[in-house]
């Protein structure tokens, strides 16, 4: 989505400046007409595309001595691989096709922590730790930061040309602390934050997975027994002569496994269907503006959305703010850390209101998602110490996300079980009746004609 810079007027008559992200000028415009703004002036800004490690890395050396080593390695490279048997040319292709994950990212960040803390200099850090990491994708991206360094840039500066693989966030801390000097301390608060999204990440799996994988297992087993017992046992009452039926309800199932086995295209075509009509309805900015709207009041899932999303955005203008950044500046910046439309919009309003003497927090108050704690505590900060009751609001919502998640892995347990029990209902219904009928064996005197 391209980002356009605007100048407007208030209903007051003051002129503001900022930045936004809309499809297109009239998106824009109207965006800004929501908000009481009046637009004087609405221009595209550079677009930036995401960059990915399989494109030219950002910083190369055009020195003779450079190249000179660069085509010595190639040859060594190439005669290696010659040498190489097909197990080991098999194992290279595979290190070759890993990603690079959060966990590489975190042993990386750890490791240059660990180091600078050993009074290493980024040069020396970095090429120690070039030398011990075995991803080649990250060993590539780690080699251009170095180049970045040694040519007199910030870490931070390359790692946003790798956007794909730091998050936002880390590269933010990053920045800060390359600018305020504080280096080690940013790379800790990279860790803590690498550690808490890990942390949330697993919950959410053990939350979910097992369930999922439940609900889809039985509903499998279910059409898989219908499909081929129930054949079985028509067959059996038929080469007997029995005149008994199976129960009506698993006769009409058996009949819709047939026609779904029969027609199974016709499902798949109208799930691809409604996908691309959800897909399309999303890709514009009112259908997707609908869709981050309804994450946020989704049932279950929708307040911790909500929290997550809230949570990073003040953690992130904590930073910003720590390091004597002012506020409108630090929600600029803390922008890009969510993207989600519907938090973007208050942010674009929160911006909006402290250029014209407004309160900042009054969009998020004006909400229904956020907690009317939350919104007491930042206007306590605006009178007080802000950072201070910052700290003390994010360990708060902290408690409020592991809560929420306490309550979910009750809550999601207990739907998962109905729906399973629902399902085993049916199960027993069409499935075990006819298999207790054969057990019995009632059907054999209908057979004797008795």
């Amino acid at each position: 989505m391209p980002t356009y810079l605007y100048k407007a007027m208030t209903k007051q008559g003051q002129i503001v400046k900022n930045r936004i992200n809309e499809v297109n000028k009239i998106s824009c415009a109207k965006k800004l007409q929501q908000n009481n703004l009046i637009p004087i002036t609405i221009q595209e800004t550079l677009r930036v595309t995401p960059k990915s490690t399989k494109k030219k890395p950002r910083n190369f050396r055009v020195n003779e001595n450079e190249l000179k080593r660069i085509g010595r390695a190639r040859l060594r490279n190439i005669d290696k691989k010659k040498q190489m048997t097909f197990r080991e040319k098999t194992i290279n292709k595979i290190n070759n096709m890993k990603k690079i994950s959060n966990k590489d990212i975190k042993i990386f960040t750890q490791s240059f922590y660990l180091l600078k803390k050993a009074n290493f200099n980024n040069v020396h850090a970095l090429s120690t730790i070039l030398d011990t990491t075995e991803n080649p994708k990250l060993k590539t991206v780690i080699e251009d930061i170095l180049y970045g360094v040694e040519s007199g840039e910030y870490m931070h500066t390359t790692m946003e040309y790798y956007s794909d693989i730091f998050p936002y966030i880390y590269i933010n801390m990053i920045r800060v602390g390359e600018l305020s000097g504080s280096l080690d301390k940013a790379l800790q608060q990279a860790i803590r934050y690498l550690d808490e999204t890990e942390a949330l990440t697993t919950k959410l799996k053990r939350i979910l997975i097992p369930n999922i994988m439940m609900f889809f297992g039985i509903l499998v087993m279910l059409f898989v027994t219908v499909a081929v017992g129930v054949p079985v046992v028509q067959g059996i009452f038929d080469s007997l002569g029995s005149t008994d039926q199976l129960p009506a309800i698993t006769l009409w199932f058996a009949d819709v496994v047939d026609v779904i086995m029969e027609y199974w295209y016709v499902p798949l075509v109208i799930i691809a269907l409604i996908g691309i009509a959800i897909y399309f309805r999303i890709s514009t900015p009112d259908g997707r503006y609908a869709f981050d709207s309804f994450k946020y009041a989704m049932p279950i899932f929708g307040k911790l959305i909500y929290l997550v999303d809230f949570d990073r955005l003040l953690k992130n203008m904590l930073l910003n703010i720590q390091n004597g950044i002012r506020i409108q500046d630090a929600l600029i910046v803390s922008r890009n850390v969510v993207k989600n439309n519907v938090m973007l919009s208050m942010i674009d309003t929160a911006i909006n209101n402290v250029y014209i003497g407004q309160s900042w927090i009054e969009p998020f108050e004006n909400t229904k998602f956020s907690n009317p704690m939350t919104v007491e505590m930042l206007k306590i900060g605006m009178q007080t110490d802000l950072p201070e009751m910052m700290e003390k609001l994010l360990e708060y919502m902290d408690i409020d996300i592991d809560n929420t998640l306490q309550r979910i892995m009750k809550v999601l347990p207990e739907v998962a079980y109905a729906i399973v029990g629902v399902v085993l209902i049916f199960f027993v219904i069409v499935v075990l009746v006819p298999c207790i009928q054969i057990y019995m064996g009632g059907f054999l005197f209908s057979a004797y004609g008795f």
